[in-house]
């Protein structure tokens, strides 16, 4: 008899995970609550996740190749994406986490319509976990109360897992991300057809940026801060609004949203047979609050080494096979993070070092390497001369912009 594994939720982490196990002949159950959940998100993704994942040309709305970034007196630095074949995919999520749903389920992922409400936890390193889950098959809002037994759990199920509840995991720091979606009259369009915006400013967010991101008939307008409140966040929305206010006149709000995005890993990422992947994780990376590509990658790699610990699901997998996830993650990715988390320290404290970031990236060897980092995910390490060059310019930004004063 080979194992039992239980995939909740199914994100982008959840069906890259399903995938993978589906694919090795694993028994799999994929929970989802919501099958056509829109998560309120910039929807941005790197073109390594295009080649890596497979995702079909027709997924990505819009391929942007152009960035606008807004300083907070309105200074605008362009930053061009300069090869041909390179871009930035934008998604709808409910288009992409459907087409990754469907891929899992058809490699033979069983997908659940079901609501997860709580996990028991075995008393013996063999007994299985227990499922409760309300079935949603037959479409009531409250469905039908079923248990399933399994043998391995992976939490794929966002910023509120109940799985990371279930295994003490750890509670950490969460941003808030709020956002309205847009339809521009045709013309307003045109001028967002291959280009996004980034504005920094207080005004936007007092510890990361606001965006204007072009989708397939609107745009998405939002921003980020992590300190939550309300009261503050429409003011940080208003901000935003007012400051793209001339680009987006005319537009009509077809969606508000909002969602909780974590700021760093949780305090346990696996306990026994248990593995926290994705935002249930806390993957999204600082500066850039980028979480999609991480969260299908770190349920990948924690999905390909259940495979390779359980030899194809023939044995049991103790909690040191899934630490090995983490150890991989961590030595992989540890340097892109505390990287991003330096970069935020330094360049998001005030609108001076703000002025200062916006101002550097008006150089074309930080617009690379910066483009080289997010498209393929790896802190480039630039030849010494251009290190150097791109470390004096920071420097001098920084005194510039009064920004290296404690």
């Amino acid at each position: 008899m080979g194992i039992r594994v239980a995939v909740v939720g199914s994100g982008p982490a959840g069906s890259s995970a399903a995938e993978v196990l589906a694919k090795a002949g694993i028994e799999t159950y994929l929970f989802e609550r919501k099958l056509d959940n829109a998560k309120p998100c910039g929807g941005a993704i790197p073109l390594c996740m295009v080649s890596e994942f497979d995702i079909p040309p027709e997924i990505v709305d819009r391929r942007v190749r152009n960035m606008k970034m807004i300083s907070p007196s309105n200074r605008e630095v362009d930053i061009r994406i300069v090869k041909e074949d390179e871009y930035i995919g934008m998604c709808r999520r409910e288009v992409l986490d459907g087409f990754l749903r469907d891929r899992a389920e058809k490699l033979g992922a069983n997908l659940i319509n079901g609501t997860v409400h709580k996990l028991e936890i075995p008393t013996s390193d063999t007994a299985p976990y227990v499922i409760h889950y309300a079935d949603h098959s037959d479409g009531s809002l409250t469905g039908e109360n079923k248990t399933l037994k399994v043998d391995v759990v992976i939490g794929a199920d966002g910023a509120n897992s109940r799985v990371a509840k279930a295994i003490e995991a750890g509670d950490y720091n969460y941003a808030i991300a709020f956002q309205e979606r847009i339809r521009l009259p045709e013309d307003k369009m045109v001028y967002y057809n291959d280009l996004a915006e980034m504005y920094v400013g207080d005004d936007v967010s007092p510890d990361f940026y606001a965006w204007v991101f072009p989708k397939y008939d609107h745009v998405a307008v939002g921003t980020g801060t992590m300190r939550v409140n309300q009261a503050k966040i429409k003011k940080l929305q208003a901000g935003i609004r007012a400051r793209a206010a001339r680009r987006l006149e005319g537009g009509e709000i077809i969606k508000v949203e909002a969602h909780p995005i974590p700021e760093h890993p949780r305090p346990r990422r696996v306990r026994g047979r248990v593995a926290l992947v994705g935002d249930a994780a806390g993957t999204v990376t600082k500066s850039s609050g980028e979480g999609i590509y991480f969260a299908a990658k770190s349920a990948r790699m924690c999905a390909e080494t259940i495979v390779e610990t359980t030899n194809a699901g023939q044995k049991l997998p103790t909690e040191a096979d899934l630490n090995l996830y983490l150890k991989r993650w961590d030595k992989q990715y540890g340097m892109t993070y505390l990287v991003l988390d330096l970069l935020q320290r330094v360049f998001y404290r005030s609108d001076a070092t703000r002025e200062a970031f916006v101002e550097m990236c008006d150089d074309k060897d930080v617009q690379k390497l910066t483009f080289d980092s997010y498209l393929y995910k790896t802190v480039v390490p630039a030849n010494p001369l251009v290190q150097m060059k791109i470390t004096a310019k920071t420097i001098g930004s920084l005194l510039r912009g009064n920004a290296l004063a404690p």
